[in-house]
């Protein structure tokens, strides 16, 4: 058997240090918010771990072993879910670019988006379905959201189950 490859990053972006030496100032208080923004276990993804377990759906959290550690990962589909907050993701970036210290952010968030796409083409090169909800998509429209994993599972389910004669 010979070994899968899987894509390696190219051009990545650099972004810069956030710090005083680099030209970035900020207010003590700023720093202390800043510090308390968390990466997982996030309210939206709360949200969505609930309704799903709440449907029945079982599933793993943050497995170290994939790219990107997707928030949810319900293996027996080999479904990935990423709940994407809107901020640190990009949500409509074209419109949305940070004028506060923008030298540090828009790299920092075009570098965000551009391991969204790595991380998404490395699991499906593993044979994984990647789905990504925006947080305020969890917010206004959690069903909508669990639908659409539902209806996933639903198919997926219909396609593995063999017809007998």
């Amino acid at each position: 058997m010979g070994r899968k490859s899987y894509p390696i990053e190219k051009d990545i972006i650099k972004v810069p240090r956030f710090e005083e030496s680099a030209g970035f100032y900020t207010t003590k208080q700023r720093s202390k918010t800043m510090s308390k923004i968390k990466g997982k276990n996030t309210v939206p993804e709360l949200l969505l771990r609930r309704s799903l377990w709440a449907k029945n759906i079982r599933f793993r959290t943050h497995k170290k072993g994939l790219p990107g550690r997707p928030d949810v990962i319900i293996g027996k589909y080999k479904l990935a879910v990423f709940v994407d907050g809107d901020f640190w993701h990009g949500y409509q970036w074209e419109h949305r670019k940070p004028k506060n210290n923008a030298a540090f952010w828009i790299p920092k968030i075009e570098r965000n988006r551009q391991r969204d796409k790595f991380v998404n083409e490395s699991l499906a090169l593993m044979g994984y379905t990647v789905m990504r909800f925006w947080e305020h998509e969890i917010k206004e429209n959690l069903s909508a959201c669990v639908n659409q994993i539902m209806l996933y599972i639903e198919t997926a389910r219909v396609i593995k189950v063999p017809i007998k004669d």
